[in-house]
């Protein structure tokens, strides 16, 4: 049972063994029966360490992602945070210069204070990692497809240079998800998710995960932080990730699909200045896409011509696509990103992101060929 597809559907899949139920329960207990010197009968003890529910989808993870173990947490930046913050003090890291924003965020404001300091890099040049590597280097942190300009980074690349320096390579594999790319696979460490996306699949719900390709030291070490500082998955959430996974492959697929035709749209028309997914030809690093990925993802963006102005009036023209932020979800969301990043913006104004979602395909086009129209 090695693909994709049945992994999804039959991993962590085993009906209960208590009642036949096909569906898994979803285990709500806060603590677990133990012995009187504290023997635990089931293996748990608290639910802030672990419980049956959330060692369901950490076994769905593991085995989508071909990892030997995984953590789920209460969000992707928790995830992320955890895994940054169990380097130890004194340790640099390179980063994507195109991230998400939270990304940015911890490695400008809050893991300086513990002596962990970030650098960014262009992921997809691996001249620059190499150049910008320190004797403190410790870990190589990848973003690929980047949020939100779509930029890819070579994994294989990246980890023999990881390895060369002794470094780990991680890799948020968010967008992609482990059905389109499989990060472990080309030499990376750990890799992340923000399962409040394609994992979860429906907006409803909020989730993060690490993925580790050993269970070794390393995942003892975040594993502990994640008990002690609390981070963990509550059952429900990790129900309904669980679920969610289970249709992410078919859901993939029509996301991809309606991906390709609204770029093949942006790229025709004359109002759009500049398009990125990895898909088009004219991206550039189609070939390294193409190579590392199955198919090119639902996530895209594209620039006006027109400016910032131009940009809004597209976004709000918009009468199928929301604007909202998030992605991963059966709608189609479209997000002018600087105005959601704070005062000192990273992403150009005149750029807007798209999670295309789910809908038919002539609905879809015929929505955002109204609303360049308008640009």
């Amino acid at each position: 049972m090695t693909r994709i597809e049945t992994l999804a559907v039959h991993a962590g899949g085993e009906p209960d063994k208590e009642t036949g139920a096909v569906a898994p329960p979803i285990h709500l207990a806060t603590t677990f029966q133990h012995g009187p010197a504290g023997e635990r009968r089931a293996g748990y003890e608290y639910q802030r360490e672990q419980n049956p529910t959330q060692d369901r989808l950490e076994t769905v993870l593991a085995a989508m992602e071909g990892g030997a173990a995984a953590l789920a947490f209460g969000s992707g930046m928790a995830a992320m945070n955890c895994l940054l913050e169990s380097l130890p003090a004194g340790s640099h890291f390179l980063y994507p210069r195109d991230c998400y924003t939270g990304l940015r965020s911890l490695a400008n404001e809050f893991l300086p204070e513990r002596g962990v300091t970030g650098t960014a890099v262009d992921m997809g040049n691996p001249d620059a990692v190499r150049a910008a590597l320190r004797p403190e280097t410790r870990l190589i942190w990848a973003e690929t497809p980047s949020n939100p300009r779509l930029e890819v980074s070579d994994l294989a690349a990246l980890s023999a240079i990881a390895r060369g320096h002794g470094a780990l390579l991680a890799c948020d594999n968010t967008f992609a998800t482990p059905v389109l790319q499989r990060p472990l696979a080309l030499g990376a460490d750990v890799v992340m998710h923000s399962t409040t996306k394609y994992l979860g699949g429906h907006s409803d719900v909020m989730g993060g995960a690490l993925v580790f390709a050993k269970a070794d030291d390393l995942h003892a070490r975040v594993a502990h932080r994640r008990h002690v500082t609390g981070n963990i998955l509550a059952p429900f959430s990790a129900w309904l990730i669980l679920r969610g996974a289970r249709s992410l492959p078919a859901r993939l697929a029509w996301h991809c699909r309606n991906a390709r035709a609204l770029a093949d749209l942006l790229a025709a028309h004359p109002a759009v200045e500049a398009v990125h997914y990895p898909g088009l030809a004219s991206h550039p690093n189609h070939a390294v896409a193409a190579r590392q990925m199955s198919d090119f993802g639902g996530m895209l963006s594209f620039q006006l011509k027109g400016g910032r102005e131009a940009a809004l009036r597209v976004a709000g023209a918009l009468k199928l696509a929301i604007n909202a932020t998030s992605l991963g979800g059966p709608e189609t969301l479209v997000e002018h990103r600087a105005s959601v990043e704070g005062a000192h913006p990273h992403t150009a104004q005149n750029l807007l992101r798209v999670s295309v979602g789910l809908e038919h395909p002539d609905d879809l086009l015929a929505d955002f060929r109204q609303a360049l129209d308008q640009a």
